[in-house]
């Protein structure tokens, strides 16, 4: 069975940072590329984050790309979403998931449970 389980989301003064961990287990971890996705009140979920196992590249959405670093811990089946200089608008309940494949191709089929990053101003 797939799982995926994040944490370390939290309330944050704007301006802070957090390290998002997911912990993986239940697949080949390197054979699936692992991404964060985010889903703010009211709104659809979105993808922000991708790396990829094919090739170790990562991706960032537009949005925040200069605020965020993912990394892997493959030796813990653990992927990290470094988030810096929280703004209000990044509040949102932030899910990490499996792609379909080891490419970022932007398409999942499981997630965890998620966690909530709450930034106030």
């Amino acid at each position: 069975e797939v799982q995926l389980v994040e944490s370390g989301g939290g309330l944050v003064q704007a301006g802070g940072a957090l390290r998002l961990s997911c912990v993986a287990s239940g697949f080949t971890f390197d054979e699936y590329a692992i991404g964060w996705l985010r889903q703010a009140p009211g709104q659809g979920r979105e993808g922000v984050s991708c790396i990829s196992r094919s090739d170790g590249t990562t991706s960032y959405s537009d949005s925040a790309k200069a605020r965020l670093t993912i990394s892997t811990d493959t030796a813990e089946n653990i992927v990290y979403l470094q988030i810096n200089n929280l703004q209000p608008e990044d509040t949102a309940v932030y899910y990490c998931a499996q792609a379909i494949g080891p490419a970022c191709n932007w398409y999942w089929t499981n997630w965890g449970q998620g966690t909530q990053v709450t930034v106030s101003s």
